[in-house]
């Protein structure tokens, strides 16, 4: 709308989609209140601080529930607001594609339009074998409710969604049980941040887990009555190992692009494992890795696959209206951070160390690798919040800063900086000699930037 051009938007269920509704947002506001009580409950950091509790720390189920979605539909309000402000047309329908610039809503009408941006996200992924009953065996989208905290719950799959939740449910006093098919937990960060995250997010709660094995049949129980069974299956014989009963089981694979039924087959458009495969211009593409463009056709965020994020999704939709406009851009994925909001926070941007060993080996490098620690921070030691690192990886040759990994109190914060200076083309060198306030969580990162030039204080 700010580029002066006339706007609808085609919704389905909820303005804000799934970051908003189910997602994101909701999800924080359940962590904000587990961090607390997590805090609050721990008497030996508290004494630390100088502060005593008489009595037991609790909670509310019902009001910590209310919080998540108070905020859910207090932020859906406000987008919904703002659109209407805007003087953009909201289109209560669901659209599918029906020709060249053409829309055709459930509603039945046909809408034309200059250019169209596929935007219709992603669902939970649910295995073959899994009965979801939304009471006992459940998605993240049912867990967002907390209609309770069972005793025990087995969560399937140990990435940002089944971390996050761990967190939550360990807070509120539930005991959690990991199923994870790949032979470590946590596989999808950076594998030091993973064995640290594991001594300070794993170990010291009441969470066990099961790794290279596959949870090929759960059925679902009946609360307080009869338990779920999880049938456990080895990832690499295929041969049933184990069966657990627990209280509930949430799933936490991963998620599926919401692409069905959107017309684009019609289109000529082969979708890869549901994927919408478009071009670095975030342009609508017939095939992976053709040159073949569908006119005036994009699709941003979780339906292209580039990076199942929110704000991925939001910068692929500026990429793609600076396009439309035409203002060539190309949105590099690299640049874009990512948090897990876990107590401790895990943040990430760039190449893992793996990956950046893996690239300086191809492009004949020396990867540089440097880290700065929250123990020798003053504010992290004032919050008695002292576990912790913040890594660089760079190309010792360009200077070139391809990634960063922090776990810590404020992660999610402290890596902005990090993709900033990586987006802007910052060097490690230049970056080591930018000022930071003293005493702030910042000079964890200070402290690895100086330490990659050679200029560390501790």
């Amino acid at each position: 709308r700010s580029k002066g051009l006339k706007v609808a938007i085609f919704e389905a269920r909820d303005i804000g989609g799934t970051c908003v509704n189910r997602g994101c947002v909701p999800s924080k506001a359940l962590l904000a209140a587990a961090g607390r009580i997590r805090e609050m409950k721990d008497a030996h950091h508290l004494k630390q601080l100088g502060i005593e509790i008489d009595g037991e720390v609790g909670y509310e189920r019902q009001g910590v529930a209310d919080h998540a979605i108070g905020l859910a539909t207090k932020v859906k309000n406000n987008m919904t607001n703002s659109l209407t402000a805007l003087g953009i047309d909201v289109i209560q329908t669901r659209g599918s594609i029906d020709g060249v610039q053409k829309i055709k809503g459930e509603n039945g009408k046909v809408y034309t339009a200059k250019d169209i941006i596929l935007a219709p996200g992603s669902e939970p992924f649910v295995p073959r074998g899994i009965e979801i009953d939304h009471k006992t065996v459940f998605t993240s989208d049912d867990a967002l409710k907390l209609e309770s905290v069972p005793e025990w719950v087995a969560i399937i799959g140990s990435g940002y969604i089944g971390l996050e939740f761990s967190d939550v449910y360990t807070a509120l006093g539930a005991n959690v049980t990991f199923i994870e098919a790949m032979p470590n937990i946590m596989p999808g960060f950076d594998a030091e941040i993973s064995r640290l995250a594991q001594r300070l997010l794993i170990n010291p709660r009441p969470i066990d887990y099961h790794t290279n094995v596959f949870a090929t049949k759960v059925t679902p129980g009946i609360p307080g009555k009869k338990p779920v069974t999880i049938e456990l299956t080895d990832a690499n014989t295929k041969q049933v190992i184990n069966t657990l009963e627990v209280d509930a089981c949430m799933v936490a694979t991963g998620r599926v692009p919401f692409t069905k039924n959107l017309g684009l087959e019609a289109m000529g458009v082969e979708l890869n494992r549901g994927f919408v495969p478009v071009d670095p211009h975030m342009r609508v593409l017939k095939k992976d890795g053709s040159k073949d463009v569908i006119p005036h056709l994009y699709c941003i965020g979780d339906a292209n696959g580039k990076m199942m994020l929110a704000h991925a999704a939001s910068a692929q939709g500026i990429s793609a209206v600076e396009n439309i406009m035409g203002k060539k851009h190309v949105l590099n994925h690299e640049h874009v951070p990512a948090a897990c909001f876990t107590h401790p926070e895990i943040a990430m941007v760039g190449l893992n160390e793996t990956q950046a060993k893996e690239r300086a080996a191809k492009e004949g490098f020396e990867l540089g690798k440097s880290v700065g620690h929250f123990r020798a921070n003053s504010k992290a030691l004032a919050e008695g919040e002292g576990n912790g690192i913040a890594k660089l990886l760079f190309n010792k040759k360009t200077r070139q800063i391809l990634g960063a990994h922090i776990i810590g109190i404020h992660a999610s914060d402290l890596i902005q900086e990090c993709a900033n200076a990586m987006a802007t083309g910052t060097t490690i060198d230049q970056f080591a000699t930018l000022v930071r306030s003293h005493p702030t969580l910042a000079e964890v990162v200070d402290e690895a930037a100086k330490a990659a030039v050679g200029m560390a204080a501790h």
